[in-house]
């Protein structure tokens, strides 16, 4: 039976894992390898790693943190941070990396999604939007550079533009919601799933295995991206890597 993928997203800062809280105050957690290891061993569907620095200060790839992180994973991996060139995003998927996640880049430069899905295919090309709520406004903005930019497009009409430009997924990720495990931001989440045919991916607001089911009850087969909730644990936020077991995730969507 298909079921939704519950994926964890691990943020990488110098080679570190941290979290944020609605994009700033990161707070190193570990070692990305050592979290890989235990969701290697939790069985997880997939896995996001990104590079909250690498735009925003102009940083090329890390391509030994990646051939390590590949080497070790035994679940589908999706990287991102600092893609800006086919060229650069060839040589992520050479070290074994599935999918390559565009943020930034596919707002100053849409059509560059094309050209990387020509060379790598558009099941490999993720657009990744951080999405922010205008101020006394129901209406919503993508933000670029790890949230410090403010492109003033609006995320539902882009996202139907670069599904035409050939991208094979999106993820729709809230910088309100980050780390703040209340719960997702679904008005605008389903304002989007309901125009794509696209796989779609959410990440931002997980709290509780319970705001899991709801999103895949609400929106079936998508991608629920998972940050703190998967890393801390109970009110002091203690480092404790956990994960759904295989009867948990079934029973999210026993009723599909």
């Amino acid at each position: 039976m298909l079921r939704p993928r519950i994926i964890p997203c691990l943020l990488v800062k110098d080679g570190g894992l941290v979290k944020t809280q609605r994009f700033s105050e990161p707070k190193y957690v570990g070692d990305p390898i050592n979290a890989v290891k235990i969701f290697n061993e939790k069985e997880a569907d997939e896995l996001i790693v990104i590079d909250i620095d690498a735009t925003r200060y102009a940083k090329e790839p890390d391509l030994k943190l990646l051939q390590n992180l590949a080497n070790e994973s035994r679940m589908p991996l999706c990287y991102g941070g600092g893609v800006k060139t086919v060229i650069q995003a060839k040589a992520v998927v050479s070290m074994g990396i599935e999918k390559v996640a565009l943020s930034s880049i596919v707002v100053e430069n849409p059509n560059i999604v094309s050209n990387i899905a020509d060379e790598i295919g558009s099941q490999s090309v993720v657009a990744v939007l951080d999405i922010k709520k205008k101020k006394l406004s129901s209406n919503y903005e993508i933000w670029t550079h790890n949230g410090t930019k403010n492109s003033k497009i609006d995320p539902v009409d882009f996202s139907l533009r670069l599904q035409s430009l050939g991208v094979g997924e999106i993820v729709i990720n809230s910088i309100d919601y980050d780390g703040m495990m209340n719960g997702l931001d679904f008005p605008i989440l389903e304002k989007i799933y309901n125009q794509l045919t696209i796989p779609m991916t959410i990440l931002g607001g997980v709290g509780s295995l319970k705001d899991i089911e709801e999103a895949v009850q609400k929106f079936k087969f998508i991608g629920v991206g998972v940050g703190s909730f998967f890393v801390f644990k109970g009110k002091y936020r203690a480092v404790m890597i956990n994960y759904p077991t295989i009867e948990e995730r079934d029973s999210f969507s026993k009723d599909l």
